[in-house]
């Protein structure tokens, strides 16, 4: 059984710099993908980025992509995102999600398996 925690979540102000963790237990962490997806108040959830499963390739979204760094430690069973200067829409709660694949960067929600149950991210304007 896989379970995904979420920590590192709260409250930052625009421009300003927050990271988020991800730790997971489970034999299958060190050879899947993993991803992180948020979703805002009223709107669906949606991708943020991906890294395969020994990080060297990387995905993200466009409304991320400079700001955001996604990396992972197999040794730690943890995954990160990275988040500089941080927009007031980049609210969001944050999830953690876990692919049954390795070598490629799924952006689809579909392709996860498993969730964390998310941390919150207010950024203040």
């Amino acid at each position: 059984q896989v379970q995904l925690v979420e920590t590192g979540g709260g409250l930052v102000q625009a421009g300003g710099s927050l990271s988020v963790s991800c730790a997971a237990s489970g034999r299958t962490f060190s050879s899947s993908s993993l991803g992180w997806f948020r979703q805002a108040p009223g709107k669906e959830r949606e991708f943020v980025a991906t890294i395969t499963w020994r990080g060297g390739r990387t995905s993200y979204a466009d409304s991320v992509k400079g700001r955001f760094t996604i990396s992972r430690d197999n040794a730690k069973n943890t995954v990160y995102l990275q988040m500089n200067s941080l927009k007031p829409e980049d609210t969001a709660v944050y999830y953690c999600a876990m692919s049954g694949r390795a070598y490629y960067t799924p952006r689809s929600e579909d392709e996860y398996g498993y969730w964390g149950q998310g941390t919150q991210v207010t950024v203040s304007s």
